[in-house]
């Protein structure tokens, strides 16, 4: 009997030593959420129809250059942008079953071709577009997470609102400069080099370079435009349009690395890699077009525009005015990936740090009160076996704090309701162990008898609450967001504290007052 107290001490003691050197100090081990530290809470949309529209333009940029590695002379691509389908003319009726078997099924997967007289159409399956709408989701989601782990933000919260949802949660405690991480979330970056159109120059305004075009600006051309900023101040001082062939010669998909850098005139810049196979095709393309104009677009706008000198391969500088925190951001970004579509906030809350404060002292103050509550009706209804409870109870708080040190968790409001409930969860199954005590006591059993069989028989009780209740907290965890997740760990977290200290501690500390006593007449309780 010796040996097995001493061996369950050393396995309590092992337990709450490791437990609390984790948990201390509480004000630095337990990662607050954004309810108690503060910061910020956003609900932001993914523009699913642009990962639509960029996959539309991929596959026909793919099925223009599986034509003409055929050799097939004069045929015509037919799309409307914005719509998810197309059609093919000019191709040779002899082509149709090869395309369709060695390149639609092989590469178009999510696609189905059908012919209409000399037209092949091609469009996008209900399920193809489901998958693409899901990816640019959870793209959209794992670069907000690298873009934000990058920015520095500690114990960031950002999750999807679940399968076939556009939505993506975004909650960032302490942070300090809203408007700068909204603007780095929000950044798609997208990067690409685009030749500009022989022998069109560029323009103060769209009008002066649509002009050039006697017929309008025909369908593979696109005239964007680039802002003109004063070198010191930063101040926009006009807008200057280019021409540019639709047609990419790199994009951001090729991109390796981005670093910061400085110009010909030490002003901050970027120096962008391009990855072994984008260096290869941008040689090839530098090396075709020497003397032409190439420009650098991000998102949409060009950021500078140079003259190819020579055969280019794998690296590039981005210049633009930029500031050197925006420099510094535009790394981030790049590196973080481009956002498969852009991004729009439906919700935006920020709370301040003496919010966060508050709400941590009244759940203190809430802990406390409830503590000494159940503390006094223990010893109170069950007189001095109420100082067991009390002491399993100090036990388990111990164990839950060190568990959500150790596990990293983030501690919300709901998550000290958590523990509150915890709390009770704990003592409840130490009153079903004294209730089945007292019984076997008036039924006339000795007190080591009935101290035995009153933890067997309450044992199936309290595993089957406790193990309905871990049921329930799985799921609030998988389904819910953000401080309801929180409340599921500390829920979850204080069970498996709550049987451990109200079964295996408690009835060690009854064992080691009574072990020594061969004979005891009675016992408080």
């Amino acid at each position: 009997m010796e040996r097995s107290l001493l061996i369950r001490g050393l396995v309590i003691a092992v337990v709450v030593a490791l437990a609390a050197l984790n948990a201390y100090p509480p004000g630095e081990t337990i990662n607050l959420g954004l309810d108690l530290q503060g910061g910020m809470h956003l609900v932001l949309r993914v523009k699913t129809d642009d990962a639509i529209d960029a996959e539309v333009e991929n596959t026909i940029d793919g099925l223009t250059q599986e034509l003409e590695d055929r050799e097939i002379e004069g045929f015509e691509v037919e799309h409307d942008r914005g719509n998810s389908n197309f059609a093919v003319t000019g191709v040779p009726s002899t082509e149709y079953d090869s395309l369709e078997d060695d390149y639609v099924e092989r590469y178009l997967q999510g696609w189905e071709m059908s012919r209409s007289g000399d037209r092949l159409r091609f469009g996008l399956t209900n399920s193809g577009e489901k998958e693409i709408r899901q990816i640019a989701v959870n793209q959209a989601r794992e670069t907000i997470r690298n873009r934000i782990d990058a920015f520095g933000v500690s114990e960031p919260v950002i999750h999807d609102e679940g399968l076939g949802s556009e939505r993506i949660v975004v909650q960032l405690p302490g942070v300090d400069d809203p408007e700068r991480v909204k603007k780095v979330i929000q950044n798609t970056a997208f990067l690409e080099l685009r030749l500009s159109v022989e022998g069109i120059q560029s323009g103060d305004t769209e009008q002066q370079v649509i002009d050039q075009f006697p017929g309008g600006v025909p369908d593979d051309i696109e005239v964007m435009v680039e802002e003109i900023r004063d070198q010191d101040t930063k101040r926009k001082l006009g807008e200057r349009w280019w021409a540019l062939e639709r047609k990419r010669v790199i994009t951001g998909r090729e991109l390796k690395t981005a670093q910061v850098t400085t110009d010909e005139f030490q002003a901050p810049a970027v120096l962008f890699l391009l990855t072994r196979e984008g260096g290869r095709k941008f040689g090839d393309i530098t090396s075709a077009s020497i003397g032409r104009g190439l420009s650098i677009v991000l998102d949409g706008k060009v950021m500078s525009v140079a003259t190819i000198q020579s055969r280019i391969t794998d690296r590039g500088q981005i210049t633009g005015n930029f500031t050197v925190q925006e420099v510094q951001d535009l790394v981030t970004v790049l590196r973080s990936g481009a956002l498969p579509a852009g991004l729009t906030i439906l919700e935006e809350r920020t709370v301040g740090p003496s919010l966060g404060r508050d709400s941590i002292e009244k759940g203190e103050r809430a802990g406390l009160f409830g503590g000494l509550l159940v503390v006094l009706a223990m010893l109170i209804v069950y007189k001095l076996t109420g100082i067991n409870a009390v002491g399993a109870l100090t036990l388990n708080i111990v164990l839950v704090f060190g568990a959500l040190a150790a596990f990293g968790a983030t501690l919300t409001l709901p998550g000290i309701a958590g523990i509150v409930l915890t709390i009770g969860m704990a003592v409840d199954a130490n009153v079903l162990v004294f209730e089945r005590i007292r019984e076997e006591l008036r039924a006339g059993r000795t007190v080591k008898s009935s101290i035995a069989s009153g933890f067997e028989k309450a044992l199936s009780s309290i595993l089957d609450a406790n193990f309905t209740t871990f049921i329930a907290a799985i799921f609030l965890f998988m389904f819910g967001t953000g401080p309801i997740r929180g409340f599921a760990v500390t829920l979850s977290v204080g069970i498996f504290a709550s049987v451990f200290t109200a079964v295996f501690c408690s009835r060690w500390l009854f064992d080691l007052l009574y072990a020594r006593r061969q004979r005891v007449e009675k016992m408080s309780i």
